[in-house]
């Protein structure tokens, strides 16, 4: 749990965050994200005279990815800065502009399931092992970076032929 202790917050102004979250924590159970390093969470949260609390994260880790094109592992990198706007809940309103509720008589403010949600919104599925990555062949299911694919050209896949019948008339 990576958690702001409000009343200390509020008596010194501004907190220094600096914290990890284990590749196999419970808050990326339910995700498709593995992690081989933890992730590093550093920044400041500022306590605002209005009662809102402002943080400032970066967020950084090491993550175990596939080849959308051939499925083959992939390191990838998560560097992440976000700005977190809390107000107190009486304050805001559901959903308007990315400001989360700050509840009332809370002790402190926990970021881990924050942190969970805009690692999530932050990843793309769609990383390569390569630019050049030629991925399986549609017919056999070789690999085509590693050998030639040796399947005839056939028979064209049936289920492009409305579309075929569209570029024919088009000519």
């Amino acid at each position: 749990m990576l958690a702001i202790p409000l009343a200390r917050l509020e008596r010194e102004g501004t907190l220094e965050i600096r914290s990890e979250i284990p590749p196999d924590h419970s808050s990326w159970e339910g995700t498709d994200l593995r992690f081989s390093t933890p992730v590093s969470v550093s920044g400041k949260a500022r306590w605002i005279s209005s009662g809102e609390v402002v943080v400032r994260l970066s967020i950084r880790g090491s993550l175990d990815l596939e080849c959308r094109r051939c499925l083959e592992p992939v390191q990838g990198s998560l560097e992440l800065d976000v700005d977190l706007l809390f107000s107190p809940e009486g304050d805001w309103e559901e959903g308007g502009d990315g400001v989360r509720p700050l509840p009332d008589g809370a002790s402190e403010l926990d970021l881990t399931e924050t942190i969970r949600e805009e690692v999530i919104l932050f990843q793309s599925p769609l990383a390569v092992c390569r630019p050049d990555c030629r991925g399986f062949c549609p017919r056999c299911g070789v690999n085509l970076n590693e050998e030639p694919c040796q399947c005839s050209g056939g028979e064209p896949d049936p289920r492009w032929d409305a579309l075929r019948v569209l570029g024919q008339e088009r000519e």
